[in-house]
Formats: structure tokens, C-alpha cells, sequence
């Protein structure tokens, strides 16, 4: 439904595929029907839950659902298995972004949406693993790390230092006598 000179117009389906040949994928998985069969607006009170969907809801959420799947495309949520994307935020944002209620008004993130934030504060989420936000290449490089130090305290001399820098720590005893050193200190 668009709103020219005040007055509802039913969308066309084309219209909702923006991006170029907007994947033969979301094509196949959304066809695109003819124009609906209404020319005056049906009332929202009194009409068939059929005409209510195709006049009121799809045209309104059909294109969120081509920008969702297009993100989802972007984050490789079709390649693994977990992602940190979810996919009823950004369908939430985007259509509270979208709300021709909100037209003249600057973009609201997702944790901003004033309905969001009251949600949140009685149903706090549990933090996104770190294995979700790190990148790729940030993820092989702790991994790499890792794998180097645990190497190199493998090697039989490193064992050897590890071995003296703990005797040397239980015979000196560091601890007690910096609170000796202290202690003294304190007493001058």
C-alpha cells in the first residue's frame, strides 16, 4: 500500500525487489503475483482475514522480509550455522524505521526503540559469545597465538625455566617479605 495524495494504492510486488535481480533465490522463494484485485480499500474491521493480509500486512512487510534475507545473504548466515545476526531485530528495526508514523524522524537503532528498551530491561539477554563477534581473522589469530605459546612451553628448556622460576618463587617466598618490606615501612 502506498500513500500518494493521501489516498491508499496497492503495491505491486515488482517494486519490493530493489536490489539487482534481487537473487534468483528470494525470487523463487517469493513469486511475484499480479496486482491485487482491490481498488477501493477494504475495511480493516469488516473484510476476510485474506484481504486483510494482502491489502494491509504484505505489502508492508514483504519488503522488510527482501532487505532481511538480503542482510542474512551479507552476515553468511546461509554458510555457517551460528551467526551473531538476528534476523527479529533487524526485522523489528527496520519496520519501526519504516512506519510511515515515523516518516520526518532520524533513524533509531535497535536497542534505542523506545519498546525495546522497556522489553529488555524486565528480559535482559545473555552477551553474544565472543566466538560470534570476533571476525575471522581475529578468530585465527588468538587460536594461532594460543597454539604458539602452547608450543613453545612444551620445549623441554622453557620446562626446565618454568620448573627453577617456581622453586625460586616457594624458596624466596616474594609475598612475605614484601610485607616484611612494608611492614618496616610503615613503622619508620
Amino acid at each position: 500500500v502506498s500513500l500518494e495524495a493521501g489516498i491508499l494504492q496497492p503495491l505491486r510486488m515488482e517494486q519490493f525487489y530493489s536490489a539487482p535481480a534481487a537473487d534468483t533465490v528470494v525470487q523463487q522463494l517469493l513469486p511475484i503475483p499480479e496486482a491485487a484485485p482491490f481498488l477501493d480499500p477494504p475495511d480493516p474491521k469488516t473484510c476476510s482475514p485474506r484481504e486483510y493480509l494482502e491489502y494491509y500486512v504484505f505489502p508492508v512487510l514483504l519488503p522488510g522480509m527482501t532487505e532481511l534475507l538480503h542482510r542474512a545473504k551479507k552476515e553468511k548466515c546461509f554458510e555457517r550455522k551460528r551467526t551473531k545476526f538476528i534476523a527479529c531485530d533487524f526485522l523489528t528495526e527496520w519496520l519501526y524505521n519504516k512506519n510511515p508514523k515515523r516518516k520526518d524522524e532520524s533513524f533509531t537503532e535497535f536497542f534505542s526503540i523506545p519498546f525495546v528498551n522497556d522489553w529488555l530491561k524486565d528480559h535482559p539477554r545473555p552477551p553474544i559469545p565472543l566466538s560470534l563477534l570476533l571476525s575471522e581473522e581475529e578468530a585465527s589469530v588468538i587460536i594461532q597465538a594460543f597454539w604458539r605459546g602452547y608450543r613453545v612451553r612444551c620445549d623441554s628448556e622453557i620446562q626446565e625455566l618454568r620448573q627453577w622460576q617456581k622453586q625460586f618463587r616457594e624458596d624466596k617466598n616474594i609475598f612475605e617479605r614484601v610485607k616484611e618490606f612494608w611492614a618496616k615501612q610503615e613503622a619508620k
